[in-house]
C-alpha cells in the first residue's frame, strides 16, 4: 500500500515529465527543421506559379517600349528598379523617383523599367502620387511599369516566424518573376532585396549588370548581438530570450543566413548605402563583395522646405512624419507626450502623427495607435491627431508650422523625416541611434541642431528644452540645423548617385 503511493505519484510525474519534452522536442523540430524544409521543396512549386502566364505580360513590355522608345531600340539603355511597393510613400520612394528623374537628365535616351506590385493601380496613377506626395515630376513617357503578381510572396505578415529566411525565399520567386518578364541592360534593387541581386546577374550571363541601393540591412550585426545577449525587441520575442536552447538555435539560424545574405550582396556590381550606419553594417555583411559601399544619402526636398519663415511663434504642435510600421515605435511618442503633460502640467501641445500606410497591417496598426491613445487619456483632435497618406501639401502646411519634429525608430538606417524637421525649422528631438546620431542631428558650426533621446521620460525633458527655450537659442538652432541640411538636398543625392552608378550606368 505505502510502496504505491508513493511510487505512483513519481511513475505519473515521469510520463509527463518525457511527455513534456518529447511534445517541446517536437514543437522545436517543427519550428527550426520543418518549416524551412518545407518551404524549400514549395519553392519549386512557387517558381512554376511565377513562370506562368508571364509570355502575354512579356510581350506586352515588350510592345509598350518599343512604343515609348519610338521603335529605336537600339538608342540608350534599360534601366530596371526592383521596388515592389513603389506607390507607398515613404522615404524609399523618394530615393526611386528622384534616382529615376537623375538618369533622365544625364542619359536622354536611356528608358527606366519599374518592377512593382501594386498592380491595383496604373502606371499613370504612380506617377501622379508621386508628384502629389513628393512634388516629384516623372516623364510617364521613359517609365515602363511591370506589374508583379506574386508580391504578396515577400509580404511580412504571412511569416510570423521565420520571417527573414521566408521574405528572402518569396524574393527569389518575385525576383523571378520579374527577370521572367523583361531583362534590362542595368538592374537595381532599391527596396533591399538582395536574393533577387544574383538572379539578375547570374542568369544574365553577365550581360545584366546589377546595382543595390541598401536602405537598410536584411539582419545586422546589431540584431545578431542582441540574441546573444538574449535581448528582447520586436524581433527577438520573449519566448526565446527566456530559453537558452531556442537562443541559441535562433544565433546559429542569424548566423547563418548572415552568411546567405552576404554571399547574395556579393552578385553587385555598385554597393551604395543610404548612411554611415547602413554602410558599415554592409561593409562588415557582404565580405564577399568585391565593389566598395559608398555612402549616398538620400534626397530630400529642400527647396520648399527651406523657404519656411523661422521668425515668429509657431504652433504647439510636435509632428511625426513615419510610416506606420511597428519598428517606427509610435506608441513611445505618445507615451512621451503623457510624461511630458505629466511632469511639466502642459496640456498645450498636441501630438500630429502622419505617415503612409502600405496594407491592411498598417492600417490596424493605427486603430491600435488610436486605441492606445484612448487608454492615455487623449482624445482625437485635442492631444493628438493622426493623417494618412496625405498629399505632399498636407505634409508640408505641418511642416511649417510645427515646433517640435519627434522620430522614435531605434537604428533608423538613416530618417528622411528628421532632415525635413531641420529643413522645415520645426526643431528635432530624435531617436539617439543610427543614422539621426550620426549623420543627422549633429552640431553644425559649433553650434546644436536638435536633441536625442531614447525613454520617453528623454523625449518628455527634450520637448520641455524646446519649448521653454528663449526665442533667440531657438531661432539659433532652427538656423544651424536648416543649414546642415543642405548636405541631403536632391541635388546632392543625384551627382552622388550618378558618380556611384556611373561604371554600369555609362
Amino acid at each position: 500500500f505505502f510502496k504505491f503511493f508513493f511510487f505512483f505519484p513519481m511513475i505519473v510525474a515521469g510520463f509527463f515529465l518525457v511527455g513534456t519534452i518529447m511534445a517541446t522536442l517536437s514543437l522545436v523540430i517543427l519550428t527550426f527543421i520543418a518549416v524551412p524544409i518545407v518551404s524549400l521543396m514549395l519553392i519549386p512549386v512557387i517558381i512554376a506559379m511565377a513562370l506562368k502566364h508571364t509570355s502575354t505580360r512579356r510581350e506586352a513590355c515588350a510592345k509598350e517600349l518599343v512604343q515609348k522608345r519610338g521603335g529605336k531600340a537600339g538608342d540608350g539603355k534599360v534601366i530596371g528598379f526592383f521596388h515592389p511597393f513603389c506607390n507607398a510613400g515613404g522615404g524609399g520612394e523618394r530615393v526611386l523617383w528622384t534616382a529615376i528623374n537623375a538618369i533622365h537628365k544625364e542619359y536622354p535616351h536611356h528608358h527606366c523599367v519599374v518592377y512593382t506590385g501594386d498592380k491595383d493601380v496604373s502606371g499613370e496613377d504612380i506617377l501622379n502620387n508621386a508628384q502629389s506626395r513628393f512634388g516629384i515630376s516623372i516623364d510617364g513617357a521613359r517609365v515602363t511599369f511591370v506589374f508583379l503578381h506574386l508580391r504578396t510572396a515577400v509580404e511580412a505578415h504571412h511569416y510570423p516566424h521565420f520571417t527573414m529566411l521566408l521574405q528572402s525565399l518569396g524574393s527569389i520567386v518575385l525576383g523571378l518573376e520579374a527577370y521572367s518578364i523583361y531583362q534590362p541592360d542595368v538592374f537595381f534593387d532599391t527596396m533591399g532585396y538582395a536574393f533577387v541581386l544574383p538572379i539578375f546577374r547570374l542568369l544574365g550571363l553577365g550581360r545584366v549588370k546589377v546595382g543595390a541601393y541598401v536602405h537598410y540591412p536584411t539582419i545586422s550585426t546589431d540584431m545578431v548581438q542582441k540574441v546573444e545577449r538574449n535581448e528582447t525587441d520586436f524581433n527577438n520575442a520573449s519566448a526565446i530570450t527566456k530559453s537558452a536552447f531556442l537562443s541559441k538555435m535562433k544565433l546559429f539560424y542569424y548566423r547563418l543566413f548572415a552568411l546567405a545574405y552576404g554571399a547574395a550582396g556579393a552578385a553587385a556590381q555598385v554597393v551604395m548605402a543610404n548612411s554611415s550606419w547602413t554602410a558599415r553594417h554592409i561593409r562588415t555583411l557582404w565580405t564577399f563583395s568585391s565593389s566598395p559601399c559608398t555612402i549616398v544619402y538620400p534626397p530630400c526636398d529642400m527647396n520648399a522646405l527651406a523657404s519656411f519663415p523661422l521668425d515668429g511663434a509657431r504652433d504647439d504642435i510636435i509632428v511625426s512624419v513615419a510610416q506606420f510600421r511597428p519598428e517606427k515605435n509610435h506608441k513611445l511618442q505618445l507615451t512621451s507626450l503623457q510624461h511630458y503633460i505629466q511632469a511639466f502640467g502642459d496640456r498645450k501641445m498636441k501630438l500630429v502623427m502622419i505617415g503612409g500606410c502600405r496594407n491592411d497591417g498598417d492600417r490596424e496598426r493605427v486603430e491600435e495607435l488610436r486605441s492606445y491613445a484612448r487608454e492615455l487619456g487623449f482624445k482625437e483632435g485635442n492631444e493628438f491627431e493622426i493623417h494618412v497618406n496625405v498629399s505632399y501639401e498636407t505634409l508640408q502646411e505641418y511642416l511649417g508650422k510645427a515646433l517640435i519634429g519627434i522620430h522614435t525608430m531605434k537604428d533608423e538606417h538613416f530618417g528622411i523625416g528628421v532632415v525635413e524637421f531641420q529643413a522645415a525649422g520645426a526643431i528635432t528631438v530624435a531617436h539617439n541611434s543610427a543614422g539621426p546620431k550620426e549623420d543627422i542631428v549633429v552640431d553644425y558650426d559649433g553650434a546644436k541642431t536638435g536633441y536625442l533621446a531614447t525613454t520617453a521620460e528623454e523625449y518628455a525633458e527634450c520637448i520641455h528644452k524646446v519649448v521653454s527655450e528663449s526665442p533667440q537659442n531657438r531661432k539659433r538652432m532652427q538656423l544651424a540645423a536648416r543649414e546642415s541640411s543642405q548636405r541631403f538636398a536632391e541635388e546632392g543625392f543625384m551627382r552622388a548617385f550618378l558618380a556611384a552608378a556611373g561604371t554600369i550606368l555609362n
